[in-house]
């Protein structure tokens, strides 16, 4: 898998606000964690979640597109080009554009339980807290490949393991191996759809920006 083609600008515009809108925009918890899931929150906004008119075919492929931006936590512009990125690649878009995501250096940290969001663990790398085969990488973007090792600054060692504590019962998916003792993860395998604790259809997407 090529590093090279996606870059991250720390710079770019993001939404600052409230997280929990972003699920309720979208109608799913963007987040595996309890202000995320509440059903009360996923309430749709205004008197009784009313949504108005039904969503016609490009709303609905809208929709499901923004899921997976807010879940990985990327930009339109940068969404795109994971999305041309997949469609270049052999193989099936959907499935591709997916590993694409799940390979990101912040979504690893996610995966893994060694932060409690995706947000928090953007922060954790751009911050020079994370290493990558020895090497510190502070782009969240960065694209991990099968057999790096991630590992963390000692001085993080006491924050991230709080993050495991309040994350009891987290499952780490099979294409990563965890030491929790030693704070290290390996990539053993590219992520597969089966992995993901994700419930998106990448068809509508890739229909649409056809």
């Amino acid at each position: 898998m090529d590093r090279g083609p996606i870059q991250s600008d720390a710079r770019m515009a993001r939404y600052l606000g409230p997280k929990v809108k972003l699920s309720r925009r979208v109608g799913v918890p963007i987040a595996d964690i309890p202000k995320h899931t509440s059903k009360r929150q996923l309430n749709p906004p205004g008197q009784h979640g009313f949504r108005g008119r039904r969503p016609k075919d490009y709303g609905i492929r809208k929709d499901e597109k923004q899921k997976l931006r807010y879940h990985y936590n990327v930009m339109e512009k940068q969404f795109r080009r994971y999305v041309d990125e997949a469609t270049r690649r052999p193989g099936n878009t959907g499935e591709l554009l997916l590993q694409l995501l799940e390979c990101r250096l912040d979504n690893v940290l996610r995966r893994s339980g060694l932060t409690r969001t995706v947000w928090a663990a953007r922060q954790m790398v751009v911050h020079g807290h994370v290493l990558v085969n020895g090497k510190k990488v502070d782009r969240p973007s960065y694209a991990i490949k099968v057999g790096d090792e991630i590992t963390l600054r000692e001085r993080i060692h006491s924050l991230a393991r709080d993050n495991m504590e309040s994350l009891a019962g987290h499952m780490v998916p099979g294409w990563l191996s965890m030491n929790p003792a030693e704070l290290t993860v390996k990539v053993v395998a590219n992520p597969t759809s089966d992995q993901i604790p994700f419930d998106v259809n990448t068809n509508l997407i890739v229909e649409f920006y056809r």
